[in-house]
This record gives structure tokens, C-alpha cells and sequence, in this order.
């Protein structure tokens, strides 16, 4: 397996939630796991902890709501169909496929969002202008997560 794969799952890694990754390509396999102490920790301290624990995120979550909210610009959200790497120019040091401001077409391509490394297009589902982009370049996405809106 290529060393330079095997980076890339070390920073995917490290950018999400996963603790453990394994991948086999044929008769290959790499299977990489982040050193956590959260596997013995909660399951000892989650009783007498979980009371305090639950009641300090519900303040917490609420504002973290009605944020989120108004950080959202008005207007049709692009999502991603797919986990994977989002891209704003077809590549690195190129023009980016569109700016904020930016008048677009239905069909038009707006992004990459690389998965497994294929290298897919997201077209703009609406015509209109280009009010927010919502995602850093060669940042990892979501499913379902918004990337770019169109007002």
C-alpha cells in the first residue's frame, strides 16, 4: 500500500470522530487506531458523573442552536450526497469553480467533493447567485452537510 495513502487515513483520522480504521486493498490491510483513554474512563465514571454531565450541555446546546441559525445565509443550500474531501477549484492553485457573489445556472459545477479518491462534481441544483460558501477548501465534509448556498 502506498505510503502516501496511508497518511491521508492518518489525517482523516485525526479530522474526525473515528477511533479505529481498517482498510484492505487485495491481500493488504492497514488498520490504524487513535490511543484514547475514553474506552475505560466513561465506563468506570459514567454513573456517578452522568447527572452533572447532562445537565451541563441542555445550557450549552441552546445556544449553540440559536447560533447556528443566523450563521446560515437565506437562501437554497447545496448539501453534500457523500462523505469525502470538499473542493473549491478543479485543482490545487487553480480558479475556483465559483466566489461568493457569483451568478450560477442550474447544472453549473459549484465544487468537488472527493470520496475514495473519484473526484465528483456538484452542479448547482438552482439558478441564482452565490451567497455563502460554507466549507474551507480540501476540508472533509458529510453526508447531507451544507456546503455552498444559493439566494
Amino acid at each position: 500500500m502506498d505510503i502516501r495513502k496511508v497518511k491521508k487515513l492518518i489525517e482523516l483520522l485525526e479530522e474526525s470522530n473515528i477511533d479505529e480504521l481498517e482498510i484492505k486493498e487485495g491481500e493488504e490491510s492497514v488498520r490504524i487506531t487513535r490511543n484514547s483513554t475514553q474506552t475505560v474512563a466513561p465506563q468506570v465514571y459514567s454513573a456517578p458523573i452522568a447527572a452533572p454531565v447532562a445537565a451541563a450541555p441542555a445550557p450549552i446546546a441552546a445556544p449553540v442552536a440559536a447560533e447556528a441559525a443566523p450563521a446560515s445565509p437565506a437562501g437554497h443550500s447545496v448539501n453534500s450526497p457523500m462523505v469525502g474531501t470538499f473542493y473549491l477549484a478543479p485543482a490545487p492553485g487553480a480558479a475556483p469553480f465559483v466566489e461568493v457573489g457569483q451568478q450560477v445556472k442550474e447544472g453549473d459545477v459549484i465544487c468537488i467533493v472527493e470520496a475514495m479518491k473519484m473526484m465528483n462534481q456538484i452542479e448547482a441544483d438552482k439558478a441564482g447567485v452565490i451567497t455563502a460558501i460554507l466549507v474551507d477548501d480540501a476540508q472533509p465534509v458529510e453526508y447531507d452537510q451544507p456546503l455552498i448556498t444559493i439566494g
